[in-house]
C-alpha cells in the first residue's frame, strides 16, 4: 500500500470523486463543513472535477447545494450527452460498413457503465478499430465532414502519419452545437515510450469485447479494459492533465464489474507492464479506496525503493492540479524510465526492435536503421507536449 499526504481539501476531492455507490456521506459532511464551499469550489474546479464533486454532494445533501455545483453538473450532462449521441451514431455507421468499435476510457466507462453524464467529464471521445479496417473508417468519418487535425502542432495531419502512430484524431461540430475532438485508434495506447508490443493487441481486444445494450458501441472485457485504463494513467504519468480525474477510471471498473483478477495480472506480467499497472491501481486504492485486493498489488509490485522514489516523486510534483508544470524535460525522461520494469525493457524502449522500427517508420535498409533511430530519439526528447 502506497501513502500520500494530503490536505482536508485534496481529501474531500479523493471522497466526492469515488464511484457514486460508495460514496461516505458523513466524511463528505464533515469536510464540506470544515473547509467551506468557496475554497472546495476552488479546488474542484483546479483539478477539473467540479461536475464529479457536485454529483456526489447532491447525493450527500438531497440537492441542498449551492447553484453554482449544479449548474456546472448540468451544462457538462448536456455535453457528454451529445458526445454520446454521437459515439452511438458514429458505431452504426461503422457497423453497417463491416467495422467494428470500441469505446475506450473514459468513453467506454460512460457509454457502458457509469451513465451519469454530468459526473464523467471529457475533452473527446477515444474508441478503436482494427488496424486493417483503419482506412475504411476514416473514410467513413470523413463523409461525415470529420476533418483530420491533430491538435498536437508537431504532428503531421495526414492519413500516413496518423496509420503510422497508432491513430488520428478528427474535428468536428455536432449538431448540438458542441465541438467534438474525436480520437480514432488502432493502438489501444499508442504513447511514445510504450512499444506496441507492451500494448494488448487491438485485434485481441475487439474479438474479446461485450455489447452494450441498445448501441452498436462495444466495450472492453473488464480484464483489459482495466488493464488498458492502467497504462493510460501511466502514460500520462499520473499526473498530468486531465491528471488526478483519470483515476476514476480504475476505481469505476473495479467498482462496477468483476474482475478475474488472475487473469489480469497474468497479462499484465505477459506484458511487461508490472511496475506501470501497480503504481495505476495502488494509486486508486490509495487515494479513492478502490477495492483493489492487496495480493493483486503485492504480486505486480516493483522494487520497494522503485516504489519509495516514485510515490516522493508524485508527492513533490503534486498530484492535483494538472495544469500547472510538473516536470522538466530531463525529470520526465528519469520518470519515465522507472515505469519499465526491468532496465533491458529500458533499453527495448528507447531503441525498438528492427522490425518495429521497421514497420513504424516504413523502411528496408537496415543501413537506414541508425538514422530512424536518431529521428526517433529526437520525437522522444523534443517533440513532447509541455509536461
Amino acid at each position: 500500500m502506497i501513502e500520500f499526504k494530503l490536505s482536508d481539501s485534496q481529501r474531500f476531492l479523493c471522497l466526492c470523486i469515488r464511484h457514486y455507490n460508495y460514496l461516505n456521506n458523513q466524511e463528505i459532511r464533515s469536510l464540506y463543513n470544515a473547509v467551506g464551499d468557496q475554497k472546495l469550489f476552488q479546488e474542484a474546479s483546479l483539478n477539473g472535477v467540479v461536475p464529479i464533486v457536485a454529483h456526489a454532494l447532491d447525493k450527500v445533501f438531497s440537492g441542498d447545494i449551492p447553484e453554482h455545483w449544479m449548474a456546472e453538473y448540468n451544462k457538462i450532462s448536456q455535453r457528454i450527452e451529445s458526445y454520446m449521441n454521437e459515439l452511438d451514431k458514429v458505431s452504426s455507421l461503422l457497423a453497417n460498413n463491416g467495422i467494428p468499435l470500441v469505446a475506450l476510457k473514459n468513453s467506454g466507462i460512460t457509454r457502458g457503465m457509469y451513465p451519469y453524464y454530468g459526473a464523467c467529464p471529457m475533452g473527446d471521445v477515444d474508441v478503436l478499430v482494427s488496424k486493417k479496417l483503419f482506412r475504411k473508417a476514416h473514410k467513413v468519418l470523413t463523409h461525415e465532414n470529420y476533418k483530420l487535425k491533430f491538435r498536437c502542432p508537431f504532428e503531421d495531419d495526414s492519413l500516413e502519419a496518423a496509420e503510422h502512430g497508432g491513430g488520428a484524431e478528427y474535428s468536428v461540430n455536432l449538431p448540438s452545437g458542441e465541438h467534438l475532438w474525436f480520437e480514432l485508434q488502432w493502438r489501444p495506447v499508442a504513447g511514445r515510450w510504450i512499444q506496441p508490443d507492451q500494448e494488448p493487441d487491438a485485434d485481441y481486444l475487439i474479438q474479446r469485447s461485450i455489447p452494450i445494450e441498445g448501441s452498436d458501441v462495444k466495450l472492453l472485457s473488464p480484464e483489459d479494459n482495466l488493464l488498458q485504463v492502467a497504462l493510460h494513467t501511466a502514460k500520462h504519468t499520473f499526473v498530468r492533465a486531465p491528471g488526478f480525474r483519470l483515476h476514476t477510471d480504475v476505481d469505476r471498473i473495479v467498482s462496477s464489474q468483476k474482475v478475474d483478477w488472475s487473469a489480469f495480472v497474468k497479462r499484465v506480467i505477459q506484458l511487461k507492464t508490472r511496475t506501470a499497472v501497480f503504481m495505476s491501481l495502488a494509486m486508486a486504492k490509495s487515494l479513492l479506496e478502490t477495492p483493489i485486493p492487496d495480493s493483486v498489488l503485492k504480486e505486480l509490485s516493483p522494487a520497494k525503493w522503485k516504489v519509495k522514489l516514485m510515490v516522493a516523486w508524485l508527492q513533490r510534483v503534486g498530484i492535483f492540479e494538472p495544469d500547472a508544470p510538473k516536470w522538466s524535460k530531463f525529470g520526465y525522461i528519469i520518470f519515465v524510465s522507472l515505469l519499465y520494469d526491468h532496465f533491458s525493457d529500458l533499453v527495448a524502449g528507447v531503441f525498438p526492435k528492427s522490425e518495429i522500427m521497421k514497420e513504424q517508420y516504413h523502411f528496408k535498409s537496415n543501413w537506414l536503421l541508425p538514422y530512424y533511430h536518431c529521428k526517433r530519439l529526437a520525437n522522444l526528447v523534443l517533440l513532447r507536449v509541455n509536461t
